[in-house]
């Protein structure tokens, strides 16, 4: 993410996917929390994929 819009397109599109909670969203950096029973990190990684950007792990 390089700018606010991607921030907002990121931000968005996690606040939209069912188990996941957005704890906060910056240039390069999208801190999560999620709820292992509703989701896994391979569909969190695909949502973000689906806007358009990489996700990487830590």
């Amino acid at each position: 993410m390089t700018c606010q819009h991607c921030v907002r397109a990121v931000d968005g599109r996690l606040r939209k996917t069912p188990g996941v909670e957005v704890t906060h969203v910056t240039i390069g950096s999208a801190d999560v929390r999620y709820d292992p029973a509703r989701i896994n990190v391979d569909a969190i990684t695909e949502a973000i994929a689906d806007e358009g950007y990489t996700a990487f792990r830590e």
